[in-house]
């Protein structure tokens, strides 16, 4: 059906290859595209006799816009899968729009100089798209992602308005380290690092980096704590979601990571401001992302769940009600089927599907969208269907 280009080749980029060529009847054609060619060369020795999917493989500089559209050009791709840096979202946006190529990544674009997590950037890109009649899909993730399907699923299935949703992410995992991310050491420590808000009455609320904290007992997993971050998908959700009052993002960590966290703070070692060193320049927290372990290899050592999902609150027929939409994540399930840990597979899984969707024409549709502005129904449908099943609550324990 479909031919890809897919931008990455880190551990949410794996899953969602590999998932594309058990997906063979949709994606027939895929293009592996990262600076370091030869992790493409072996991921596509590991998968390429087990599918039926054709497999090629590329060098790119994805900050280079002019190397995305001579790649776009000769291999020819229906759609863009942009799976490298947030950093890159605009460069390979750049790159789509003139070569008149659909777009689908799951983070937002962020500047390498300011942690600073917003869609401006990227809505940006809106008239632009729509004239070019292409598709855009913004944050084809988890969270965002699935977060954003889920309150489309909930409002067009159990609600008439929704007024309260609070997003909880859980990773009931334990690999063994001291301290270790699971999912890019540098995203990571920016995200829990930087500021948290939540959107309350159509304000945001600014808090403290970890200020607020609250104890949640998840579904296979247990009862956790859990700290409220800001979190992009607020941003769209609080525009789309009608009868909004209040949108809160919470994850959890366990005192060993924040105990780390802040030793390295105290010392420096999580700053992005560019400090010289032995004549050279470098960033601390790139540094440090090099010396920690790559989240790519915690799969064999990570054990445990992950449980995310949303609370809602609001009105149906005229009562109140609540509903609760989650997914729990089995890590070594994970492992044994695709030689990744649960958050990389929670992330890459959407991935494919969003990408799938758009290939099949059932959200392809002029623009720059986010996942709740699109028909939530099929997506849902295909959670099930490839890995991640969702279940629901209608009397869950509430987040005060």
């Amino acid at each position: 059906m479909g031919r890809v280009l897919i931008i990455g080749c880190g551990g949410v980029a794996s899953v969602a290859i590999q998932k594309c060529c058990q997906n063979s009847e949709v994606f027939e054609e895929i293009c592996i595209a990262s600076r370091t060619v030869s992790k493409c060369d072996a991921l596509k020795a590991k998968i390429e006799n087990t599918t039926k999917t054709k497999i090629t493989t590329a060098q790119l500089d994805a900050d280079n816009t002019d190397d995305i559209i001579a790649l776009i050009n000769e291999y020819k791709p229906d759609a863009v899968l942009n799976l490298a840096l947030p950093y890159q979202d605009l460069t390979i946006m750049d790159a789509c729009l003139a070569t008149k190529t659909h777009y689908i990544d799951t983070a937002n674009y962020e500047p390498k100089d300011t942690a600073k997590f917003e869609y401006s950037w990227q809505w940006a890109y809106r008239e632009r798209f729509k004239e070019a009649g292409i598709t855009a899909i913004l944050g084809s993730g988890f969270d965002p992602g699935v977060t954003s399907v889920f309150s489309a699923y909930a409002l067009k299935h159990h609600f008439d308005e929704i007024n309260y949703i609070d997003i909880l992410d859980c990773n009931g995992g334990d690999h063994g380290y001291p301290f270790a991310t699971n999912f890019n050491p540098e995203i990571n420590i920016r995200e829990v690092s930087a500021k948290g808000s939540y959107w309350e009455n159509g304000y945001w609320v600014e808090t403290e980096p970890m200020e607020i904290k609250r104890v949640y007992n998840f579904d296979e997993v247990g009862e956790k704590d859990m700290y409220l971050l800001h979190h992009e998908e607020i941003e769209s959700l609080a525009l789309n979601i009608p009868g909004i009052k209040r949108i809160r993002f919470f994850m959890t960590f366990g005192q060993s990571y924040l105990t780390h966290l802040k030793c390295l703070e105290n010392v420096g070692m999580t700053s992005i401001e560019p400090i010289m060193f032995e004549g050279k320049e470098i960033i601390p927290l790139q540094f440090l992302k090099a010396v920690l372990p790559d989240p790519a290899s915690l799969g064999p050592r990570t054990v445990g769940k992950t449980n995310i999902g949303c609370i809602f609150q609001g009105k149906k027929d005229g009562k109140e009600k609540t509903y609760y939409l989650y997914n729990v994540c089995d890590h070594q399930e994970c492992y044994k089927e695709l030689g990744s840990q649960a958050i990389s597979y929670t992330t890459g899984v959407p991935a494919m599907i969003g990408t799938m969707l758009v290939l099949k024409g059932l959200w392809n549709k002029p623009g720059v969208y986010n996942l709740e502005e699109l028909d939530p129904d099929p997506f849902m449908e295909a959670l099930n269907k490839w890995g991640l099943p969702w279940k629901e609550s209608f009397n869950p324990e509430l987040v005060d």
